[in-house]
């Protein structure tokens, strides 16, 4: 994978305010490569530990990496079944907010 591209989905994550998740495919627009959401995730999971990885889920709202939970929940953000309650609400999306 490009260390470029890597480095972008990292600086994006960054941005991503604590208490709010976005999406792989929210990040992977924001990037310039709109159709490559799995390779986000791919770099997030070898992501350095300043990068909030927990902050990025699926786009049906669903975690996927369930010991995120406890860290969204720190946040204050509600998880019930692996999903994110009023994930809507909480969505933050790069294109709309940067």
């Amino acid at each position: 994978m490009n260390e470029v591209f890597k480095q972008q989905v990292w600086e994006i994550t960054k941005l991503v305010p604590k208490g709010r998740v976005t999406s792989y495919g929210a990040i992977a627009k924001a990037v310039g490569f709109p159709n490559h959401s799995r390779h986000v995730g791919k770099a997030m999971g070898g992501c350095p530990k300043d990068v909030p990885a927990h902050r990025v889920i699926s786009s049906s709202g669903t975690l996927s990496v369930p010991e995120f939970q406890v860290k969204l929940e720190a946040e204050g953000i509600e998880v019930e079944n692996f999903r994110i309650k009023n994930f809507r609400k909480l969505f933050w999306n790069p294109l709309d907010e940067l």
